[in-house]
């Protein structure tokens, strides 16, 4: 039992580094020593779980079942592991972080809040910004990221999925044709996002979806005065969920199609390719994956 637990922890770690010698490394064995684990491991399943060459590899069928279980099951051991070696030691030092503004007003902030409280030794330098940095130039430790990543050289760890929703101003919705459907939508004034393409892919419960390309009356580079400008009629937006739940409530803001939302974005946690596992970094990447957050 413990021989195949080491060689599907193997095999886990294998995978998520892309390639034997990746993953050698990153397990500090040989190439062979892997290669061995991973076959014994095949041949007592009686199955082929990867097709690999010397830089790349693909997970069969079989393989991409398994690496899903094992994958939860290393990070478990990881995340126990982290507890205890948290207790036993008290970290001390500085991190340096950039977070979106808008996420100011999220729960990551209450999250950050009980980091620094449970690691009182840990100094945070937290910048508030929309702009991307360059993580290298600025000595960045942590960054968290909202959408599609750009630079996949640097380590990346989704944290959770933010929501959004579709919103308009009711005097604005009363100056226009009831819509049915998402087309209807196509010619009416939309608020973009500076840092976002003009187009939002709308789903319905049953998972249809319908991706509309507008061009923005209005390009704002701020989701809060985005919310602002919605306010005042100026057309359609969609901001994060958490931003307008209280401005809804209230009648400021109404959903135009109730049964479509907008597709959610991944939230992620990123930092230099060389951050140490064992860094003040992947402690507080760590603690956040465990509070799971949820916008």
């Amino acid at each position: 039992m413990i021989d195949e637990l080491r060689a599907l922890a193997i095999f886990a770690k294998t995978v998520e580094a892309g390639s034997f010698r990746n993953g050698a490394k990153e397990l500090k064995l040989s190439p062979s020593v892997v290669s061995h684990h991973i076959s014994q491991l095949e041949e007592r399943l009686g199955v082929t779980l990867l097709y690999r060459s010397t830089r790349s590899l693909s997970l069969t069928q079989e393989g991409e079942q398994l690496f899903f279980s094992v994958q939860k099951m290393v990070q478990a051991a990881e995340n126990g592991l982290n507890i205890i070696t948290q207790k036993s030691s008290e970290p001390s030092g500085k991190l340096i972080i950039t977070v979106p503004a808008v996420l100011t007003r999220s729960s990551l902030i209450k999250d950050l809040a009980l980091f620094a409280k449970t690691f009182p030794k840990i100094t945070l330098s937290i910048s508030f910004t929309d702009l991307q940095q360059d993580l290298i130039r600025e000595g960045i430790d942590l960054a968290i990221r909202i959408g599609d990543l750009k630079n996949d050289t640097l380590k990346a760890k989704k944290l959770f999925e933010m929501k959004r929703t579709l919103i308009v101003a009711p005097s604005y919705m009363q100056s226009r044709k009831h819509p049915r459907k998402p087309q209807d939508l196509i010619n009416w004034d939309w608020i973009g996002l500076k840092t976002r393409p003009d187009q939002r892919t709308l789903v319905n419960k049953t998972g249809k979806q319908f991706q509309i390309n507008f061009k923005p009356r209005m390009i704002v580079d701020n989701l809060d005065a985005i919310c602002q400008f919605a306010t005042a009629g100026l057309g359609l937006a969609t901001p994060p969920s958490f931003l307008v739940e209280e401005d809804i409530r209230q009648g400021l803001l109404i959903e135009p199609l109730p049964a479509w939302s907008i597709q959610s974005l991944g939230v992620y946690a990123v930092c230099p390719p060389n951050a140490a596992k064992e860094s003040l970094t992947f402690r507080l990447i760590n603690f956040l994956e465990t509070r799971k957050s949820s916008l």
